[in-house]
């Protein structure tokens, strides 16, 4: 399978049977980029009693015990990369220059972590941090797109993935600039909780519920910019009415245009084409009714509108990365 999917390891569940609740560390150093860092501390540092499930246990590790902050601040962490050694998943913020070569010790951090099986995630430039430790050779990877160029350059053993905002590679996600950390990061909640709570993280946000990772980092006009019956309003009727048949000429009357229009406006403001949206967020649907009912295969399928039940599980497993069977179960284990 494609690393630009997101499969779902049966391996990553949020609890790891030994300690409760999962334990993501976020590393800091000096020069550090504030958005990718705050990205991670929100997201997963902010408790969130209303959920109803063991949230994450979040730490910062630095090598140092300050750090200064690009834009005149600094940040003090509590902790040095010791933690990494009991974490399940370490995120790597943006790296300070593509220039610069990481301290051996925070490359031996990561990949002794790897090597005892911790998700390892990266925003933005935070891949070179990987890279340079040798654990993107021979896997799919991405990064900002200024600086894939470059990475393509310095990394020829990288099989790197122009153009998505996140590749998911098993154990290790790497993802592209900025917002694009909370796609992955969402992504990451989606693997542990299941979809529900993700999407309830992402509204709490002010984010899209999901962005899959294929999807285009460069996106030339934003839907929410569109005015009167707008992209995004089309999206949004579409999403309540999955389970009819939705073709393009049926889209394209909602938005108030041309199918021609329509297919160019689409493309332009999420980076896809229709059908593959469609195909997508029916899986998505498929997704939270396993974990939410008890209905079977044959009704979740005509309910998130596949055709076939044979289609539905084609669908889900290129996008899940698993069976609606093994997905199902892996959720109930959880809530067990």
């Amino acid at each position: 399978m494609s690393g630009r999917f997101s499969p779902i390891p049966e391996a990553l569940l949020p609890y790891n049977g030994s300690a409760l609740p999962h334990r993501v560390v976020t590393i800091a150093y000096d020069r550090l980029w504030p958005l990718e860092f705050g990205i991670a501390a929100e997201i997963f540092g902010w408790e969130r009693p209303d959920l109803g499930v063991d949230w994450y246990d979040f730490r910062v590790a630095a090598p140092s015990g300050t750090n200064r902050a690009m834009g005149g601040f600094s940040i003090s962490a509590e902790h040095g990369l010791e933690i990494t050694k009991d974490a399940d998943t370490i995120i790597i913020p943006g790296w300070r220059d593509v220039e610069d070569t990481p301290p051996d010790d925070l490359l031996d951090a990561l990949t002794a972590a790897h090597a005892r099986g911790a998700r390892l995630v990266s925003y933005c430039t935070g891949a070179f941090v990987l890279a340079h430790a040798g654990l993107l050779d021979g896997r799919q990877a991405t990064t900002h797109w200024t600086y894939l160029p470059r990475m393509k350059q310095q990394f020829p053993e990288i099989d790197l993935v122009e153009d998505v905002l996140y590749v998911d590679a098993g154990s290790i996600i790497t993802s592209a600039g900025s917002s694009a950390a909370i796609d992955a990061s969402l992504h990451v909640i989606r693997q542990d909780f299941g979809s529900g709570v993700a999407n309830k993280v992402a509204r709490s946000l002010v984010a899209p519920p999901h962005r899959d990772g294929g999807q285009s980092q460069y996106v030339e006009a934003p839907v929410q910019e569109r005015p009167g019956k707008s992209i995004a309003g089309v999206l949004d009727m579409a999403r309540e009415q999955l389970d009819r048949p939705l073709t393009i000429t049926c889209l394209a009357d909602l938005a108030g245009m041309s199918e021609r229009t329509f297919l160019r406006r689409f493309r332009e403001g999420t980076g896809t084409t229709p059908l593959k949206w469609l195909r997508r967020e029916r899986v998505f649907r498929a997704m939270n009714l396993l974990e939410t009912t008890r209905l079977d295969t044959a009704d979740i399928a005509l309910q998130s509108g596949f055709a076939s039940v044979e289609t539905f599980r084609t669908a889900f497993r290129e996008i899940a990365g698993t069976s609606p069977l093994a997905y199902r179960k892996r959720f109930e284990a959880v809530e067990s």
